[in-house]
Parts: structure tokens; sequence; C-alpha cells
């Protein structure tokens, strides 16, 4: 009878739910491809390689052109302290001067003033350098005690009419005279030329004697030259290099 009522019990109650096993889950649904997502990946790459190429080659198209350090005036020419390399773009339009074709440039003239950092043209010089309008060139042999030391090209002075006397005598009517036989002769000159320390001997007139030569306007030029001839002019530094 008890075995009964267990049974009967038992039978009442309602079954759970059984639960889906680990192999039974649902399948997900398959993920959706875009081609054209990975096309345009693809060519973005590609494009950046491409860019990345491009920019090699531009680097590594380039050319070695003189450029020069200082001021070159007009008529002067260039020595291996003036200039130095740079590497430029290649381009077959620009006249650039090439670094190997320095030997070839000094032999040359400046038709105008090239100033410093500028990259050097072809055209820039000739085999003569013009003189600018109302502009004359004189030529000077200077004594030591006539020019002041370190004298460079590019810098200004002023010429001094000197007498071979100029410094003689201690009496103010000495001094008097002195100051009278001097005078200046140009106030404002360009050195354009002046040997530099590694120069040869052949631009010395003599042992003792400086080769210089000044840029003047022409009205002073034929003063200028006079007191040269006579040994007669002194110059005075009154400014540094034009460039400064």
């Amino acid at each position: 009878m008890k075995i009964q009522e267990r049974t009967g019990a038992g039978a009442g109650r309602s079954a759970a739910p059984a639960q889906p096993s680990v192999g039974d889950r649902l399948p997900t649904p398959p993920r959706e491809r875009k081609p054209a997502l990975a096309a345009l990946a693809v060519l973005l790459i590609l494009v950046g390689a491409l860019g990345a190429t491009m920019l090699v080659l531009q680097v590594g198209d380039r050319v070695e052109v003189v450029k020069v350090t200082r001021d070159i005036q007009q008529g002067e020419s260039v020595t291996a302290d003036d200039v130095t390399s740079a590497l430029v773009a290649a381009d077959d339009s620009i006249n650039y001067v090439k670094w190997n074709q320095l030997s070839a440039l000094k032999n040359l003239k400046a038709r105008t003033t090239i100033y410093k950092d500028t990259v050097v043209m072809g055209q820039m010089f000739g085999e003569e350098g013009g003189v600018a309008a109302g502009k004359s060139t004189v030529g000077l042999s200077l004594k030591a005690g006539q020019y002041p030391t370190g004298l460079q090209r590019g810098d200004t002075v002023a010429a001094y009419r000197v007498s071979a006397d100029s410094g003689a005598g201690n009496s103010n009517s000495g001094s008097s005279s002195s100051a009278a036989g001097n005078s200046v002769i140009v106030d404002q000159a360009q050195v354009t030329y002046v040997p530099g320390a590694k120069s040869s001997g052949d631009e010395l007139v003599s042992s003792t004697n400086l080769a210089v030569t000044l840029t003047v306007d022409s009205d002073k030029a034929a003063d200028l030259a006079q007191a040269a001839s006579n040994g007669e002019v002194a110059l005075v530094l009154v400014s540094g290099k034009s460039g400064n």
C-alpha cells in the first residue's frame, strides 16, 4: 500500500525540461565577406609602396654643385676658399656649375656681384668680368705700412695721398706741412683683388710690395692711378667685408 502511494505521488510531478547537450548548440551564421574592402586595403598598400619608392628615387637623383661662401665682386675670380659644395635636385633646365668643374670656374670672372650662399650658375661667370657702369679698377703696388694687415677681397678702404716726407719733422711747422700733404683720394673703394696667404710669388711686385686692385668711381680713377705710380698711396680699412 505504501509503495503504491509513493508511486502515485511521483506520477503527479511534472518532469523537468531536458537541457540540450553541448553538441546540440545552434550553428552560428557564416561571416559576410566584403571583397571591396579587401581590394581597397591592397590598393592602399600598393600606393604607399609606390610613394616610398618615388621618394627614394628623388632623394638619390641629386648633383653636387658649387656654392659661394662669401660675396664675389664683379670681375673677381673664385678660389677654393670662396666656395663649398652643395647637393641639389638634378634639373637639366638649370645651368648649374658642378663641383667637378671648379678648376675651370677659377679661370673665369664674375659678370656681376654674386652674393654669399648663392648656388653658382654658368651664366654668372665669363672670361671677361664686366665692370659696372661708372666704375673703374685701379692696380696698386703697396709697400709694407701702406696697407692694413689682413687686407682681404671684399673689404672697403679709403685711399689717402701721402707725401714722401709725410712723417718727417717733429716741429709744429713740420706737422702742419705733413697734414697739408695728406688728402683723401677715394673715401670708399672696394678691394677686388689681393694675393692670399698661399698665393704664388709672381703676384708680388717685389719681396716687400703687395699688388692690390681697387674698384672705384671712374672720376677718382685718374687721381688714384697717378698717386699710385708715385708711390704716394696708403689704404685705410673703413669697414669689414661687404658681406658683413
